[in-house]
């Protein structure tokens, strides 16, 4: 049976009804009667006729359904209505339903003048669009429920009874969900469904299943932790499912959300599901975990490459540059001593050479002015200076680093490149090879193009034609660079693929196109549509030049630029600061501990949420308490160690870890969610803020889910 129970009881009693007194804006924009309401309503002789009418009209106009008893309106819509129409008392309204075939009957009249459209002309219409919104969106039933309102109230639909449209809100969303199980089951052959139930089963010797293993993420930042990532994405990737296959038959979108739900989850959960919806769930688990390796793969590359390599390498040659400073000092201080006696002006152009070699001899020791010149050969840089140098040769000599994971690397993952990286990437593809061969590499064996500025005297000294770390090493940097800037990308990868190839296209594209333009209520044809879009950009554009002249703070210069006068900041009012003030002295100070306690009191039901992994009930006295710690744990980040007292049994050490393992998990996290947002809903001080959906942290505002 499809639930339909998803309103809560705010929504319910808001569905075709005022909520609350109206605001005088509201009362102007639905209640205010022009001419043709006037000619329509004084066909009516009575006044108790006359008002009732108007109360219909402007009821259906506001809240798009005809009330069971229009005498339930507001009183200051009744007062509102009833000063238009020069009616004195507008307490003759109870009588206009005396007579109950009068209400109908001005209720058909109202429609027939007014254009209005019943909800069984349009609920085929409604429902492609439920289903294309659910479809491409994955909207919940609420959120659906609410856009559906919407979209009746945009077509001057009278909205139907509350069971019809929930029944219909749920039906469709539950037939589009299981839809999309069905199409991502259809995707998958029979020894793809043997190896995504196998990856539920804890093996022998094993603690956990495969799915399990697979959703945790490398730990350490290094080259063996780098090779363990891509033996993962090996493993994942001999199930055999290509994400590409899926996106054809579903929204990317609803791929995403399945897997969602699937990467948290836990696997003996996902057991107990129908195979239809175990599988689909397992099917896009698994495609999200293998993007998602591959970024932990790339990430990784990166941050070994940045501070593993790159860093370590920087500071290698940082101190080298430090100590071979140093002699260059002492080195350049002997020469310029020499040379200082050498260009003494009273040297003239006879001079004999062993009469200057002997002054030069008197002031440094012949030996030592060679030494000094040897030294300033072997450490001054030549006509060409590469600031790279020194750091390039100590990376050369990090291939123990990397020779582990670069033989995965392009085996692992399937990389592509646009022309600039295509060479790159090639000379990558081959690392593994040149990594197994024993023989020296030749020239030939490698791209030489690639190798230049400072690589060139590391990649071709030695006895060796051809350095094999030196040319790895090179080739990795320069694949790293690469990967930074796109020119080489990994279509696996949520993060790391093609930028370009992010829209769909071909076969994808055909059969999304007819759901996703009835979502977006868009035609097939944009050329119309857009060209309303330009004209209204431009009547914009339009009315801000026409402005231009009488607004002071904006000016043009002679090239075109617009400048606009900087708004200065309003200074803070004194009975703001004190306002402040009074209102921090008014908070009382307490620990979260006792917030936490406190919340769980006002809604039961949060920590009734709060169940074991085995299902069932508490059967331990004080959980509140244990909960609440467990919670202050998490939200602090401070460890149980502040938290344990000793003697008191719900907080004994043994019973918080086991509480914690055993309730808090992301379903019960999820379910207690749900009435901790409820009880925020009736807090009045939360509503006036933002209707009691609105939470914010560091300074970010957003709508709860």
């Amino acid at each position: 049976m499809v639930p339909v129970d998803f309103l809560g009881d705010a929504e319910v009693a808001a569905y075709g009804r005022f909520v609350g007194v109206p605001s005088v804006e509201e009362l102007e924009r639905f209640c205010f009667l022009d001419d043709v309401d006037r000619a329509l309503i004084d066909r009516r002789r009575e006044d108790h006729a006359r008002l009732g009418f108007a109360v219909q009209l402007t009821t259906v106009r506001a809240v798009g359904a005809f009330l069971a008893d229009p005498a339930e309106v507001p009183s200051v819509v009744v007062d509102y209505l009833a000063g238009q129409l020069g009616i004195s008392d507008g307490s003759c309204l109870a009588a206009y339903s005396a007579r109950r075939t009068t209400r109908f009957e001005h209720a058909e009249q109202i429609r027939r003048s007014y254009s209005l459209v019943s909800f069984g002309e349009v609920a085929k219409e409604l429902e492609v669009w439920i289903d294309a919104r659910a479809w491409t969106t994955g909207d919940g039933p609420t959120a659906l429920f609410v856009g559906s309102v919407g979209w009746l109230r945009d077509r001057r639909v009278v909205l139907p009874g509350l069971t019809t449209l929930t029944r219909l809100v749920a039906r469709v969303r539950e037939e589009a969900l299981e839809r999309l199980w069905d199409r991502l089951c259809d995707v998958l052959t029979v020894e793809q469904r043997t190896e995504l139930d196998d990856t539920l089963t804890v093996g022998d010797g094993t603690r956990v299943s495969a799915l399990e293993r697979w959703r945790r993420g490398p730990v350490a930042a290094s080259g063996r932790g780098l090779e363990r990532a891509l033996r993962r994405v090996a493993e994942i990737d001999q199930v055999g499912l290509v994400g590409a296959d899926f996106v054809v038959v579903v929204p990317h979108r609803r791929l995403v959300e399945v897997a969602r739900y699937g990467m948290s989850a836990s696997a003996s959960h996902l057991r107990r599901h129908l195979p239809l919806r175990r599988l689909a769930t397992l099917a896009a688990t698994v495609v999200e975990l293998k993007g998602r390796a591959i970024d932990d793969c790339l990430e990784l590359f990166d941050l070994v490459m940045v501070t593993e390599l790159l860093g370590k390498a920087e500071r290698v040659a940082e101190n080298e540059k430090l100590r071979r400073h140093a002699s260059l000092v002492r080195a350049s201080t002997v020469l310029a001593s020499a040379v200082g006696v050498l260009l003494d002006p009273v040297w003239g152009p006879d001079a004999q050479l062993a009469v200057v070699l002997a002054a030069i001899d008197a002031i440094v020791d012949r030996s030592a002015l060679h030494g000094a010149h040897d030294i300033v050969v072997a450490l001054a840089p030549g006509t060409v200076i590469d600031e790279d140098a020194d750091m390039r040769a100590a990376l050369a000599t990090r291939i123990g680093t990397v020779s582990g994971f670069a033989r995965l690397f392009t085996e692992v993952i399937e990389f592509d490149a646009n022309p600039d990286g295509q060479p790159v990437l090639d000379a990558a593809c081959r690392l593994p090879e040149l990594l197994g061969q024993r023989r020296p590499l030749s020239v030939g064996d490698i791209d030489e193009s690639l190798v230049r500025g400072s690589w060139r005297p590391l990649v071709f000294a030695g006895d060796d034609p051809v350095d094999r770390g030196a040319y790895v090493l090179c080739v990795l940097t320069l694949l790293h660079r690469h990967l930074k800037r796109r020119d080489i990308f990994a279509p696996g990868s949520t993060r790391w693929r093609d930028p370009r190839a992010q829209l769909l296209s071909g076969p994808a594209w055909t059969n999304a196109k007819p759901v996703v333009c009835a979502a977006l209520d868009l035609p097939d044809d944009p050329d119309r549509w857009l060209a309303g879009q330009s004209a209204s950009l431009d009547a914009a554009y339009q009315d801000v030049v026409d402005r231009l002249p009488v607004n002071s703070a904006v000016t043009v210069d002679d090239d075109g630029r617009v400048h606009v006068e900087r708004l200065h900041a309003i200074e803070e009012p004194a009975s703001l600061i004190a306002l402040r003030r009074e209102l921090a002295s008014m908070l009382p100070k307490v620990d979260l501990p006792e917030v936490i306690l406190e919340v769980m009191s006002w809604e039961p039901r949060f920590l009734e949420a709060f169940t074991a992994v085995s299902g069932g009930q508490s059967r331990l006295d004080g959980l509140h308490t244990t909960i609440a710690a467990c919670l202050t744990v998490h939200a602090l980040n401070i460890g149980f160690e502040p938290i344990v007292k000793p003697g008191v049994d719900a907080l004994e050490r043994d019973r918080v870890s086991h509480v914690n393992q055993t309730y808090l998990n992301a379903e019960t996290y999820t379910a207690a969610n749900r009435w901790l947002v409820d009880a925020q809903r009736h807090v009045p001080l939360a509503r006036l803020w933002g209707g009691g959906h609105v939470a914010a942290i560091d300074g970010m505002r957003f709508v709860v889910p």
